[in-house]
């Protein structure tokens, strides 16, 4: 008598093949097992700790430093008076010991737009308020630079979450970006880049958040028994008018957010285009065109041009602006007076437009940090914001600070690694998470090579950043995933794969760790401080030494 196990003698049963309706899910939109509230404390406890490095000593220096001098001071001219006004000569010294008025003359020509600018000023005006807060204090113009750069890295451990399925993923993007010296040193300064990076990143993560309810969307209604592959609309798009209104304060920050602007309007409705595919639709070009790319140039396009426009109320409702009153008079008699004013103002506006465009075809500049673009990802050319060769408080006596824009070498020159990992992975697998992040690599990276003949800095690379930080998680991602089908060696794989993930998260952050003196204006020996910028171009910039 054999004892042979019934298995054995018996075919298992054949699982039920998916229906269609989940097989339309399974292609538009894969389901995620991740409890919610664990990815949300991940991002805030990530976010915790980039804003201790940032708000830690942001008093320091302790004065107006580099390009603080305009953007500062443009702050509190919108805060008085509506407009950026001129100052006196001393006005850097003056600042800085509270309120004060250093005011002088009247507007002052400015060469980006004003969102940047009001968001240094509400800044400072929330700063006042703390009990111990105060305003026109390096603090105080700094505080909405801080609070941006806190902000950036919390949305992209939730952008990263999504795009990965992944809290272990999301939560190591934003200590990434948390960690790359580039983005700290911009987010303890008052300038406007961070600002930029900040709404870039944030348009985007809408779109992301867009395409996912999209696809939900229509894998719900194929459930219920709707007939989805004829289906015109797919729903009211709130995100994406969320990501309209973010675009038109990133371009009311700087204009070289209109490059963004337009790959992301083209990547949104090629989405659009692969989700109707995805969900049976053979011939979904009609469709696509008038329901989607149409809505689409609307909610994103001309959406940030109006919110473009009334980032400049301040300077439209007041008569005191730089060239407001340019075209006072122009508007023919017929025109009834309530319109002729607003007109007269937008030809005024259009005008000064036209000067600030001539100003950035005519710059010129030998300054001694000038970056070309092919220099940024390699770390070439850092900017010296400030350096005192006398600071105290150091053991030696012979103290040096500093704050050098270096973004962490390591992280940079992985990237480059990464994104090369990105382009194979998407021409093999056409995977939409790598071709999302390459085509804003390249729309914040490859149009500055049009203009070889205008001065340029590293620091134009930072809305770049959060976009390479997704390029080396998503690599990791893969890295890790190795052996998820290798039944053999899948465990070594793995294994090999977190070891991987491990190391080169230790060496960003002792990289950061290292270097931190050098971005935070801490006094150390001058020998110490040498030893940290390896290279003479990371102290002297094209200069001699």
């Amino acid at each position: 008598m054999t004892t042979t196990a019934l298995s054995s003698e018996v075919d298992p049963p054949t699982p039920p093949a998916p229906s269609r309706a989940a097989a339309v899910r399974a292609r538009l939109f894969p389901s995620a097992t991740m409890t919610w509230w664990v990815g949300w404390l991940g991002a805030l406890l990530v976010t915790a700790f980039a804003g201790a490095l940032r708000f830690y000593r942001l008093g320091e220096p302790d004065r107006i430093y580099f390009d603080e001098t305009y953007y500062a001071k443009d702050a509190y001219g919108l805060q008085e008076y509506g407009y950026e006004h001129d100052s006196l000569e001393n006005a850097d010294q003056l600042l800085g010991r509270g309120p004060v008025d250093f005011f002088d003359g009247g507007g002052d020509f400015i060469v980006h737009p004003p969102v940047g600018k009001w968001m240094i000023a509400l800044g400072d005006w929330l700063w006042a308020l703390l009990p111990f807060g105060e305003s026109m204090t390096p603090e105080a113009w700094r505080f909405a630079s801080a609070l941006a750069g806190v902000a950036t890295v919390l949305i992209l451990v939730r952008l990263a979450i999504r795009m990965t399925r992944s809290v272990l993923l999301g939560c190591t993007a934003g200590l990434i970006l948390a960690l790359d010296g580039l983005h700290f040193t911009l987010s303890r300064i008052a300038m406007v880049d961070v600002f930029l990076t900040l709404w870039v990143v944030a348009g985007f993560a809408c779109l992301v958040i867009d395409r996912d309810a999209t696809r939900e969307r229509l894998a719900r209604l194929g459930e219920a028994g709707v007939d989805v592959t004829t289906r015109w609309w797919l729903g009211a798009r709130w995100w994406r008018l969320a990501a309209g209104l973010c675009f038109g304060l990133a371009v009311g920050t700087k204009w070289s957010a209109l490059f963004f602007v337009a790959a992301f309007g083209l990547l949104t409705v090629a989405w659009d285009y692969g989700a109707r595919r995805s969900a049976g639709q053979r011939r979904p070009m009609g469709r696509w065109l008038l329901v989607d790319a149409i809505p689409a140039f609307l909610q994103t396009v001309v959406l940030a041009g109006i919110v473009y426009l009334v980032s400049w109320t301040g300077w439209l409702v007041t008569r005191g602006g730089y060239n407001r009153g340019f075209a006072d008079g122009m508007a023919p008699d017929w025109l009834p007076t309530p319109l002729a004013g607003p007109l007269e103002a937008v030809i005024g506006l259009a005008d000064y437009h036209a000067r600030m465009m001539n100003f950035h075809n005519g710059l010129t500049s030998d300054h001694a940090y000038i970056s070309a673009p092919w220099e940024w990802l390699v770390m070439r050319t850092p900017v010296m914001f400030a350096y005192e060769g006398e600071a105290t408080g150091c053991p030696s006596g012979d103290c040096v600070a500093s704050v050098v824009s270096l973004g962490t070498p390591i992280l940079w020159w992985i990237s480059i690694l990464a994104t090369c990992v990105m382009l194979g992975w998407w021409a093999t697998f056409r995977d939409w998470r790598a071709g999302a992040v390459l085509l804003a690599v390249a729309a914040g990276w490859l149009p500055w090579f049009a203009f070889p003949d205008r001065p340029m800095f590293l620091f134009y690379a930072l809305p770049v950043l959060p976009f390479l930080v997704l390029a080396i998680v998503l690599m990791l991602g893969l890295v890790m995933d190795s052996g998820e089908n290798n039944a053999r060696f899948g465990p070594y794989l793995r294994a090999m794969g977190g070891v991987v993930f491990g190391v080169l998260l230790l060496l960003i952050i002792a990289h950061f760790a290292y270097l931190y003196p050098v971005l935070a204006s801490y006094p150390i020996d001058e020998q110490s401080w040498r030893q940290r910028l390896w290279f003479d171009v990371w102290i002297y910039g094209n200069g001699s030494s």
